[in-house]
C-alpha cells in the first residue's frame, strides 16, 4: 500500500450560486489517522469530502497532500480514493471484476489485475464470493467489495461518504469494527463522513464537528465529548445538558447530574417528565422550569435502588468541576 500522507485544507470553500456550502474550512488531517467529519444534514461535510476527492470543484482555497497542491487535479491523480454511500458496484460484473475494473481501465494485464483484486478480496474476507454478482450479496458484503475496489488504487487517503448508513444496526457495529481494523492494518488515512455521534466517537482519532459550512470544533473524541466548545457541539454530540447561567451557557454531562429527594444543597428543582430504561442506564427527562428540559443518566442499579415515578419532584445538583463553560 502507498504510504499515508498529511492532507490539508486551506480556506477551502464551495459555493453553489449564492449558497455557501463550505465556508473557508482550514484543517490538517494527519497521516495514518482515522478522521470523522460529523454534523447534521446540510452542514457541508459531504461537500468537503467531495472537494477532497475532486468530484466537486473548490470555489476558492486549496487542498494539499503532503504539501503538494492537488486542488485542480482530476480524481484519479490525487492519491485519494472514494467509497460512495450506495457502493456504486457494476451490476453486470462479478465481484472480482468489479474490484479490478479501475486496473482494467489503466490497461493493466488481466492476470496482474485479477491477482491484485484477489489479494484485496482476501483482506476484506470476500475471496469466497469472487464469482458472484452484486445482486447475490448482502449489504454488508457489497460494502466490503466497494472497499476493496477503492483500495486497489493504493490511495494515501481513503474517503468514505456515510458508508454505514444503509446497514442494519447490528451489521453497522460489526462493520465499524472492520473499518477500524482495516485502517490500522493498512496504515493509511481514512476520512469518514457521518451524522452519527456514536459512529464518530467509536471510530475516530480526530472528530471534526461541522455546522453551517464551518468547523465548530475539532479534536480527539474524548476532548470533544468532555469539553464541547459551543452550545451546538454540546447538543449535537449528545449526552449533555446546556444550562443558562449568569456568566453564559454551561454544558453538564447527563451522567454528572445528581438527583436527590431533599432540597438541601440543590441547584435546581425539577419534575420527572419521562423515564427511559436503556439496560445499563436509565435516562430521566426532567422539567426544570426556567432552566428548561434536562436529562439525567443514572445506572440501572442506582435507579432501581430508589426508583422515582413520572410526576415526582426531584432536586438537582452537580459538582462545580463537572460544569463546562461554553463559548457565547
Amino acid at each position: 500500500m502507498t504510504k499515508s500522507l498529511d492532507l490539508e485544507l486551506a480556506a477551502a470553500t464551495k459555493r453553489y450560486g449564492d449558497t455557501i456550502a463550505v465556508d473557508a474550512v482550514t484543517h490538517r488531517f494527519h497521516a495514518g489517522s482515522y478522521s470523522c467529519l460529523l454534523g447534521p444534514s446540510g452542514c457541508g461535510k459531504s461537500s468537503t469530502l467531495r472537494m477532497i476527492a475532486g468530484h466537486e470543484t473548490a470555489s476558492s482555497g486549496d487542498i494539499l497532500l503532503s504539501g503538494v497542491n492537488i486542488t485542480d487535479l482530476p480524481p484519479a491523480r490525487r492519491g485519494t480514493a472514494m467509497m460512495f454511500q450506495n457502493y456504486a458496484l457494476f451490476p453486470h460484473l462479478n465481484v472480482i471484476d468489479n474490484v479490478a475494473f479501475s486496473q482494467k481501465m489503466k490497461g493493466i494485464a488481466k492476470p496482474v489485475r485479477l491477482k491484485k483484486a484477489g489479494e484485496l478480496l482476501e483482506l476484506v474476507d470476500m475471496h469466497a464470493y469472487a464469482d458472484r454478482l452484486p445482486s447475490q450479496l448482502s449489504g454488508g458484503q457489497q460494502q466490503r467489495v466497494a472497499l476493496a475496489r477503492a483500495l486497489i488504487t493504493e490511495p494515501s487517503v481513503l474517503l468514505l461518504d456515510e458508508p454505514l448508513s444503509a446497514l442494519d444496526p447490528f451489521l453497522r457495529i460489526r462493520m465499524r469494527l472492520e473499518l477500524k481494523r482495516l485502517q490500522r492494518e493498512l496504515g493509511i488515512s481514512f476520512i469518514h463522513v457521518t451524522h452519527s455521534q456514536d459512529e464518530a466517537l467509536a471510530l475516530a482519532d480526530d472528530i471534526i464537528v461541522m455546522n453551517h459550512g464551518r468547523i465548530e470544533q475539532a479534536g480527539a473524541p474524548r476532548a470533544v465529548f468532555n469539553t464541547p466548545a459551543t452550545e451546538f457541539v454540546a447538543r449535537f454530540i449528545g449526552g449533555h445538558n446546556v444550562l443558562r447561567e449568569q456568566g453564559g451557557p454551561i454544558a453538564l454531562r447527563a451522567d454528572r447530574l445528581k438527583l436527590g429527594r431533599r432540597p438541601e444543597n440543590a441547584h435546581l428543582t425539577a419534575q420527572v417528565k419521562d423515564i427511559e430504561y436503556l439496560g445499563a442506564t436509565v435516562n430521566l427527562t426532567l422539567d426544570a422550569g426556567s432552566a428548561g428540559d434536562l436529562t439525567a443518566a443514572v445506572s440501572d442499579e442506582t435507579f432501581f435502588h430508589d426508583p422515582v415515578d413520572i410526576g415526582v419532584t426531584v432536586f438537582l445538583s452537580w459538582n462545580a468541576e463537572d460544569a463546562h463553560r461554553l463559548a457565547a
